[in-house]
């Protein structure tokens, strides 16, 4: 896999990355990525990012064991979204939930 060349990054260095799980099609988590933690990705298979609050590289599963094995990485028409096809292993959120988009805009909040 190769990493293209007209990537458009932010003006922090960024870009973000859409994860979907490969077999359903699910969204289960957006991160940020920059050129270091996209190069390890790649080089690696798993899924690493850039941690805008802690300032840091951090694996996706390093300390949960639930990672993120790559199976394919596609960017959009403008160069400037990533989005990425992965194996997940367990939760893809913090929270312990499967996505971290199980919120809803209707009355109960979450998804039952």
């Amino acid at each position: 896999m190769k990493i293209p060349a007209d990537l458009k990054f932010d003006e922090k260095g960024l870009i973000p990355a859409v994860i979907q799980e490969w077999r359903t099609g699910e969204v289960l988590m957006v991160a940020y990525m920059n050129a270091e933690s996209l190069k390890k990705t790649v080089e690696t298979g798993l899924t690493w990012y850039w941690s805008r609050s802690r300032q840091k590289f951090w694996q996706k599963g390093e300390t949960s064991g639930n990672v993120q094995r790559v199976k394919d990485i596609l960017y959009d028409c403008d160069q400037d979204t990533l989005l990425i096809k992965v194996d997940q292993t367990g939760p893809a959120c913090h929270t312990g939930e499967r996505s971290c988009f199980f919120r809803r805009f209707s009355s109960g909040g979450t998804i039952s």
